[in-house]
């Protein structure tokens, strides 16, 4: 695989806005992350196929000229939205019983009727289920469904920093991409060994850090492909609680000078990534 945030795209679409491309690194909760419930899930998903959602869609697909707002007659596949998973900051920062990566989104993949392919990103805001994001590709839905072949009952995150996507389960952290071999092997490392590397990278980094103080900025987010070490983290952004553990809004797409981008009731931003699934 092969992708990246198309960064000049990103700071228009935010110009003049609070909002900063950041991974929300809020406030852990108590015990494990257990995931969105199905019930959740669904509610997601009919989040993603209302109506002012498929129009939003409609104009996204036609923002190239590839097809027109019209004729894009977009429609959202599968039957419920799917948890998308982060690398966790306290299991960076090596807290015990810490899980390796918690749901920060659930995702919903979307097709055009050229074949254009979008990933829907919603969360809960206000009691309801709002799309804050829409991302060109479907890395999120496509993920989970190989990391489900590959390690049945594993769990499926990303590791933005360096825009690797892994699968964990049985004491060991497989690799799902070629950035992710790159960092772990093809045959994946132990769970333990994975904490280690990612606590070298991160942890100097995480909120209470002095970088975190200091107001940097920038790190702990999907950034273009460049030569040299991965990213570090960024500070944190406000969660929004959840019985069900916290499914906040990434904060790449936090802020309100992001609503103006698609007009929807959400925060919302363009999020432009090229691709190839390996």
């Amino acid at each position: 695989m092969n992708r990246h945030l198309s960064r000049p795209v990103l700071r228009a679409v935010l110009a003049g806005s609070a909002a900063t491309l950041l991974l929300g690194l809020a406030a852990p909760s108590a015990g494990a992350d257990s995931g969105p419930s199905d019930a959740s899930r669904e509610a997601a998903h009919d989040a993603a196929s209302a109506p002012e959602t498929l129009d939003t869609l409609s104009r996204f697909f036609a923002r190239e000229g590839a097809v027109t707002k019209a004729a894009a007659d977009p429609r959202v596949q599968g039957s419920d939205a799917v948890p998308v998973r982060y690398l966790s900051p306290e299991f960076v920062a090596g807290e015990k019983g810490a899980p390796v990566a918690r749901v920060e989104f659930l995702a919903s993949k979307a097709v055009s009727s050229d074949g254009q392919e979008a990933s829907l990103w919603t969360v809960r805001q206000g009691g309801s289920w709002q799309v804050v994001n829409i991302a060109t590709g479907d890395d999120e839905t496509h993920y989970a469904r190989v990391g489900a072949d590959k390690l049945p009952g594993g769990t499926v995150f990303h590791e933005p920093q360096i825009n690797a996507w892994y699968v964990a389960g049985r004491g060991r952290v497989l690799p799902l991409d070629a950035d992710a071999v790159r960092a772990v092997g093809a045959g994946g490392v132990p769970v333990t060994a994975y904490q280690k590397r990612v606590h070298a990278a991160y942890a100097d980094k995480l909120p209470g850090s002095s970088y975190a103080k200091s107001g940097e900025a920038g790190g702990f987010a999907p950034k273009e492909r460049t030569p040299g070490p991965p990213a570090a983290p960024a500070p944190a952004a406000p969660a929004a609680a959840s019985a069900e553990g916290p499914v906040t809004v990434a904060s790449s797409v936090a802020g309100a000078g992001a609503l103006a981008a698609l007009g929807l009731t959400g925060a919302a931003v363009l999020r432009r990534r090229t691709r190839q699934h390996g």
